[in-house]
């Protein structure tokens, strides 16, 4: 069974993305009045870009068990990891990048030095599940 699971998302975090996005609107409305078609054309894609990204990333962060992998989704961005290769699952409130939008985070150790941490919103949910297929698949 499938199981998927969203990010949890920190108001800071979220307020400033939202913030973010909101700000790509004034070079638009700065420049519709009496912008060349090149002015209002960048100010198009600055739009486009600057509050496409922060709101594709808010939208699709989430991370989806199956019975054999985890996949974890953000934006333009995929990881897939194999849950017979994870090896250890904690928690960290590291702010390093990662495919997650709170500090409340859980660090994974897989692979051969490999690590990624995520922020799933129900994250005691998430371990048990985890580490339930975890087991099975370990078995």
């Amino acid at each position: 069974m499938v199981r998927v699971y969203k990010s949890k998302i920190d108001l800071w975090l979220g307020a400033l993305l939202w913030l973010s996005i909101v700000m790509c609107f004034i070079p638009l409305v700065s420049v519709i009045p009496a912008g060349t078609k090149g002015e209002i054309a960048m100010a198009i894609i600055t739009l486009l870009v600057g509050a496409g990204i922060p709101l594709w990333l808010m939208l699709t962060t989430c991370y989806i068990l199956s019975d054999t992998n985890l996949l974890v989704k953000s934006g333009p961005f995929r990881w897939q990891l194999a849950l017979k290769d994870i090896h250890h699952v904690a928690p960290t409130r590291n702010p390093l990048s990662s495919p997650a939008l709170s500090l409340d985070r859980l660090k994974i150790d897989y692979g051969h030095y490999q690590s990624l941490m995520i922020s799933p919103k129900n994250k005691t949910e998430f371990m048990q599940d985890l580490e339930a297929r975890c087991l099975a698949v370990k078995g």
